[in-house]
């Protein structure tokens, strides 16, 4: 191969692969209820300031200190469906006698202005999201022990008896979702799964997925 051969070939790699790492990722984090998933997340966006997050739309009643457009949007089923008739939604599902969705233009700005989005959603949400972003780093995330995650159900006070019992029976339902996605990750220490998480992120966005070949 000539030198001029050789030389536009690799611009043609660097230039191919920096445009490719100067989009946003999509990012998403599953896992069921207790698994620490909503920690993760706020101490992720405290300390990768490319990362923004997406903020889900639910018809479930606003808990403890939860603050509207923070946490979630607190919408009636009525807001939701005309919304999901407008096609203002980039996914949507039913979690726990409840629906939820993921906003479609925030995520779009996000990925186009080179943030990385970070979506907290629901394994149903998470499987919708992978056919419509297969190249996004899809994580799952499990805590240590049944006995843990029960604890921490129970510990942050959220829930009534009955909709623990829900969320405890929906577990092995969600777990079978493990095979939609790429990573899995247990959460038995906060900042070492921190370190796991952001290793992830920074070095997923430099993995070749055949698109060089």
């Amino acid at each position: 191969m000539s030198e001029l051969l050789l030389r536009n070939a690799l611009n043609n790699i660097i230039k191919k692969f920096t445009k490719k790492t100067q989009k946003g990722k999509v990012i998403v984090i599953s896992g069921p209820s207790g698994s620490g998933k909503t920690t993760l997340c706020r101490e992720l966006l405290k300390r990768n300031k490319n990362l923004v997050f997406s903020v889900s739309y639910t018809t479930r009643p606003k808990k403890n200190k939860e603050i509207d457009g923070k946490d979630y949007y607190f919408v009636s089923d009525d807001k939701f469906f005309k919304m999901v008739e407008k096609g203002e939604f980039i996914e949507w599902a039913k979690v726990h006698n409840y629906y939820y969705a993921t906003p479609k233009m925030p995520l779009i700005k996000a990925i186009n202005s080179g943030k990385d989005i970070l979506l907290d959603i629901d394994v149903q949400g998470g499987k919708n999201i992978k056919k419509l972003f297969p190249d996004g780093i899809f994580i799952f995330v499990l805590p240590p022990s049944l006995k843990v995650l029960k604890e921490r159900i129970i510990s942050r006070r959220r829930d009534n008896s009955k909709e623990i019992s829900l969320r405890l029976k929906n577990i092995l339902k969600e777990v079978k979702y493990i095979k939609f996605y790429d990573y899995l990750v247990i959460n038995d220490d906060l900042e070492r799964t921190l370190e796991i998480l952001n290793s992830i992120i920074i070095s997923d966005k430099y993995r070749l997925k055949g698109e060089f070949l």
